[in-house]
């Protein structure tokens, strides 16, 4: 079973609710939760213990942005084998300028540093909203992880809460681009009943970067629909119908070789 067809059986089981945005709204509260593993999601060759910590720290409060929301905490939960490079860890969070409320340390073979951030929304556009005739933009340049990956160093995720709150007046639906552009754009179309076309030339893309660097995903830029594209780069339309055109690939947990 492949990640998206458990949470569609878990939500058709009733066994979670409420999952289909980039955030929760649980009494006036965003709430978001993300795992980093060493591995799967970060190499230490890759990067060092303090940017760990803001990477860490950044994809969350991106999932806040998406939201349209202010952070005002985040509670962090450390797995190591040891804590010799833990205040370095910290040091790196604290960069993200979000205070850190709580959390957990535990003992573990190789590293997991979960993170959940929490922020306020005077409006969450979601995912479910996206109409024929909206178009579609994104906050900045995709594929500077790509690169970065091929050069041996990944680049810090863009912070775009502020961004974020001004799409969140006018935006249809909006999420950040995490697992490639193609593959999070479906979620909206998937949610919103229609069909997302790009145009591939319009997209704006990060020095180095190629059209086959879309796939490779973790921009952390939004991506939204939307009446009014305010001043941000418009990459494509919202039609009548289902999917996404076209599609550039991107990355799944769990997908079959």
């Amino acid at each position: 079973m492949r990640e998206f067809e458990l949470l569609a059986e878990l939500e058709r089981r009733g066994l979670i609710v409420g999952v289909e945005h980039d955030a929760a709204e649980v009494e006036g509260l965003v709430v978001t939760q993300d795992a980093l593993v060493e591995g799967v999601h970060f190499r230490f060759d890759l990067l060092d213990w303090r940017e760990l910590g803001y990477r860490a720290a950044a994809v969350n409060i991106s999932d806040l942005a998406a939201s349209g929301a202010e952070p005002v905490a985040l509670i962090v939960t450390l797995a190591a084998p040891d804590l010799e490079h833990a205040v370095e860890l910290y040091e790196g969070i604290a960069e993200a300028a979000v205070p850190v409320r709580g959390g957990d340390t535990t003992r573990a073979s190789q590293v997991m540093l979960s993170v959940t951030a929490l922020g306020r929304s005077e409006r969450i556009p979601g995912r479910a909203g996206a109409r024929a005739g909206d178009l579609v933009v994104v906050t900045g340049p995709l594929g500077a992880t790509a690169v970065g990956f091929r050069e041996g160093r990944l680049p810090r995720p863009p912070l775009r809460v502020e961004e974020g709150k001004r799409l969140a007046g006018v935006a249809s639906a909006m999420l950040d681009i995490s697992d490639g552009l193609t593959a999070d754009a479906a979620h909206i179309a998937g949610r919103s009943g229609c069909r997302i076309v790009f145009d591939v030339d319009a997209i704006p893309l990060a020095p180095g970067a190629t059209v086959d660097d879309l796939g490779f995903g973790e921009d952390y830029e939004l991506l939204a629909t939307t009446p009014d594209p305010l001043d941000f780069s418009v990459i494509g339309r919202v039609e009548d119908g289902s999917g996404v055109d076209p599609n550039l690939g991107g990355w799944e947990h769990f997908l079959e070789p």
